[in-house]
Formats: structure tokens, C-alpha cells, sequence
């Protein structure tokens, strides 16, 4: 997969290869996924890299092009923060470093954000969850053993693709749909994706308010206005209770909207994180 000097590379971390895309060079900007994949990042990587900076969007372990499978232990939000920071020792970053969070990701870059491990310069959520947003009653069903015990990876591209569908552009063409689902056809990945969906608990964002509250880092949120899943009014709570955040509002866009209007999205995070970005070395 590569767009415009975009580029899939692999790192092990603790012995399993973990997938990222990539382009440009400069200061690292670490971009999340939840229930998707590094793919939802694509369309505006391009535009992060002609900024000066250099996103780097992981595939979770399971997840996507990464080795590995989750478990309900490693695939909570704490244990996936502690991954991430070991991914990103693999890369040479033990400091300063930018974060971006789509979806549940968003929950592990609010971690990052509040914790002592890394010097987090700039801090994005692109329809990220937050507070009591997440997880959706059609996440949440998989806490339940038999649900995922008798789910195949066929049976979860099924239940899937309504979710996705809703989730791109109102008219994305089936080749698309079929771009997000790909990974999920694999069994390895199915398990991971449910045993994310079973662990996620927005304790894990409710239990960060007050560290966000004293949080003076530089915070941005792109929010496509028309997401049912992480609705902006959530963005609007997060930016007048949250200091130092401003929140871009992309209209026409859905979950995903990076997809809608790669160029309204990229733009303000190409800037936000050129301009606070901290160039090392």
C-alpha cells in the first residue's frame, strides 16, 4: 500500500513485527486506530510528511499488517499505551513525540498525553472516544465468551460491514468497504478485534479527566459533524473543559473522515503538528 511517498514498514516489538505506514522525516507523529486499521490514517499522511513532520500510523499487535493476537489482558487500553511506547522505543523515539487518536485509539493518546513515560508535544483526536462515549452497545455484546467463541472471521466480516459502510463516505463503492474489512478475514485478527471490543471500558477515559483538566499541552480536534458513533458534542465538552484545545469541525463527514475530506482533515493537523512539533537532534 503506498500514496504519494507513503510507505509500510515493519519493527519488531518484544519479537512480533508491528506494521506501520510512514512518510517524510522529521519529528515523530504516532497515529492510532481502534476497531479499523493504520488505514483509516492514509489519506492525509502525505499531507502531515509535506509539513515537515513524520506521521507513523501502527497497526495495533493483530491488528491490520501486525503480527501478534491480543488477548483480553493485552488488549486493554493500559496494556495497548505500554505498547505503544515500547513500539515507538523500537523506532529510536524516547522522548519527545506527537500523538494522534482516531476512534478507540483516542483513548490510548489521552493516556499518552497524561502520562510521565514520553514528552507528548502536540495531542490530536480525529472522532476519537472520550469520557462516557464508547463502547457502543455493538461493541460492548462482545464482552460476552459464547458471542465470541462462536464467532468466525467470516461471521465478524458480516456483522462488520454495516458498521463500515456507515462509517465511510455515504457512497464509499464496495472495493473500499472491502479495504476496511480485509484484515478481519484472517482469524488471528478476528480474535484480536473482539477481545479489543470485549476489554473496552470508558473507565480508561473517565478516570483521565482530571489529569486532562491540568493538561497545558496543545490539543486538536477534527471532528467530522456527522458521526453517530462519537457524536461532537462530546468534541465540544473535550474543548471548552480540556485547556489549550481548539476544535475543527468538518462538515459532511462521518466516523471516518478522513475519507470524506482527506484535505479539510489534513490540513489543520499538517499545521498543528508542524507548529508545535518539537525537533530534536
Amino acid at each position: 500500500m503506498s500514496a504519494n511517498g507513503v510507505k509500510r514498514e515493519v519493527v519488531d516489538v518484544d519479537g512480533v513485527p508491528a506494521s506501520y505506514l510512514t512518510a517524510g522525516d522529521g519529528p515523530v507523529v504516532v497515529l492510532l486506530h481502534g476497531t479499523f486499521w493504520s488505514r483509516v490514517w492514509l489519506p492525509v499522511l502525505d499531507k502531515l510528511a509535506a509539513a515537515g513532520v513524520r506521521p507513523v500510523a501502527v497497526d495495533l499487535p493483530g491488528f491490520g499488517r501486525s503480527g501478534g493476537e491480543l488477548t483480553l489482558e493485552t488488549a486493554t487500553i493500559p496494556a495497548l499505551t505500554t505498547w505503544v511506547v515500547r513500539f515507538l522505543h523500537a523506532l529510536g523515539v524516547d522522548g519527545h513525540v506527537s500523538v494522534g487518536g482516531h476512534d478507540i485509539g483516542g483513548a490510548i493518546a489521552q493516556r499518552l498525553l497524561v502520562s510521565d513515560t514520553l514528552d507528548v508535544d502536540a495531542f490530536a483526536l480525529v472522532n476519537g472516544v472520550t469520557y462516557d462515549s464508547w463502547p457502543l452497545p455493538r461493541i460492548a455484546r462482545f464482552r460476552d465468551p459464547d458471542l465470541r467463541a462462536k464467532t468466525s472471521a467470516r461471521d465478524l466480516v458480516q456483522i462488520r460491514r454495516d458498521p463500515v459502510r456507515s462509517s465511510l463516505p455515504p457512497t464509499p463503492g464496495d472495493a473500499l468497504v472491502e479495504v476496511y474489512l480485509n484484515p478481519i478475514t484472517e482469524e488471528r485478527v478476528a480474535r484480536s478485534w473482539m477481545a479489543l471490543a470485549a476489554a473496552a471500558d470508558c473507565r480508561y477515559t473517565t478516570e483521565l479527566l482530571p489529569a486532562l483538566r491540568a493538561s497545558t499541552t496543545p490539543k486538536l480536534l477534527v471532528w467530522g459533524e456527522d458521526d453517530t458513533a462519537q457524536t461532537v458534542d462530546y468534541a465540544e465538552r473535550f474543548a471548552a473543559e480540556v485547556p489549550n484545545t481548539t476544535l475543527v469541525r468538518v462538515a459532511g463527514a462521518g466516523h471516518i473522515p478522513t475519507e470524506n475530506d482527506p484535505e479539510a482533515v489534513g490540513r489543520p493537523l499538517a499545521e498543528f503538528f508542524a507548529a508545535h512539533a518539537v525537533k530534536t537532534g
